[in-house]
């Protein structure tokens, strides 16, 4: 045996012995890793949580985000474009007078009004409101007043206990957060008790002059019935609307499609043989088409029965429309 052979035969038990104490010190950190790694697992979970529970902000009253305009089948989004509007601009010439259809005679009284139309008619609101106004005709002194004797006025108006609540709450936040003004701002106005984006719009357009759209129950109804979106959620039909019109158009549009609905396009039995844009609603036939027969079921001044307001503006009394009759009249 070489020199050189001895020598590797005396290494090898000691590279054995190295290697033997290098795994057993390797198989002692063993279950330490195994513990630092199960309580990093645990702690897992509750970083999770804690990220989970961090407070997202607040929405603000912004307008909704833009939806692209779906038109329906066959129907080129340009193309449904134009027919809005040409529906829009045919309705203003059938309703030249629309207008808001309850009484005020500022904002205050038009916010209040608006509150008060929930689940009810802008007639039987605009037969309350004088008594409510004469006894209560500032923020201020609705706001101090007593909860029971304003929903004994407001009792016509039905959930009125609901709808006290609510206006005497706006009343005193607009008191204490407004100097008693109405504010004419729509992240402003959507912080007032009762108050959303309708009411906001309704108030905005009519009391500020500033472009908003009424998504109510009828302009949902007419233009799901038109075609022009298939939104059913509020927020996201005044989006898809309001792409399909300048926004100098809206408070106008509401009221031309709100008319519409109350007058022409009823929910139940649409009269569509007396409706003036029949040849552009792809809805045509759902209801009443023969002509006599249509005229029959016409509401308001189409039908010669008096409109919603006790107090209407000029231009519609001049194109023939009567005021309303005040509470307990035959």
């Amino acid at each position: 045996m070489t020199k050189k052979a001895a020598a590797a035969q005396k290494k090898a038990p000691a590279a054995k012995k190295t290697a033997a104490a290098k795994k057993t010190a390797a198989a002692k950190k063993a279950p330490a890793l195994v513990k630092k790694t199960a309580a990093a697992a645990k702690k897992t979970p509750a970083a999770v949580k804690k990220a989970a529970s961090v407070e997202k902000p607040a929405k603000k009253a912004a307008p909704v985000q833009k939806i692209a305009v779906r038109p329906p089948a066959g129907e080129s989004p340009t193309a449904l474009v134009r027919r809005a509007r040409r529906i829009n601009r045919e309705l203003a010439e059938v309703y030249p007078y629309a207008h808001p259809e309850l009484d005020f005679e500022n904002p205050f009284q038009l916010l209040v009004a608006t509150v008060l139309s929930a689940q009810t008619t802008d007639l039987r609101v605009n037969q309350t409101t004088p008594g409510l106004f004469a006894k209560y005709p500032t923020p201020e002194d609705l706001a101090a007043a007593n909860p029971e004797e304003v929903e004994e006025i407001l009792r016509p108006c039905g959930f009125f206990r609901a709808k006290t609540k609510s206006v005497i709450g706006l009343s005193k936040a607009l008191v204490e957060n407004f100097g008693g003004e109405v504010p004419g701002k729509l992240e402003e106005l959507v912080t007032l008790p009762g108050v959303g984006r309708k009411t906001a719009f309704v108030v905005l357009g009519n009391a500020f002059g500033r472009p908003g759209i009424t998504v109510d129950t009828h302009f949902q109804r007419l233009v799901r019935r038109w075609q022009w979106t298939d939104e059913t959620d509020p927020d996201k039909i005044e989006a898809a609307v309001g792409a399909l019109f300048p926004k100098s158009d809206w408070t106008d549009l509401s009221h031309h499609v709100i008319w519409h609905g109350r007058r022409i396009c009823h929910a139940r039995k649409p009269a569509c043989g007396a409706c003036p844009i029949a040849p552009l609603c792809p809805a045509y036939g759902e209801g009443e088409t023969d002509p006599e027969k249509a005229k029959k079921l016409l509401k308001y001044e189409k039908g010669g029965f008096p409109g919603q307001r006790l107090k209407p503006p000029q231009a519609y009394l001049d194109a023939g429309g009567t005021p309303a009759p005040p509470l307990g009249a035959a």
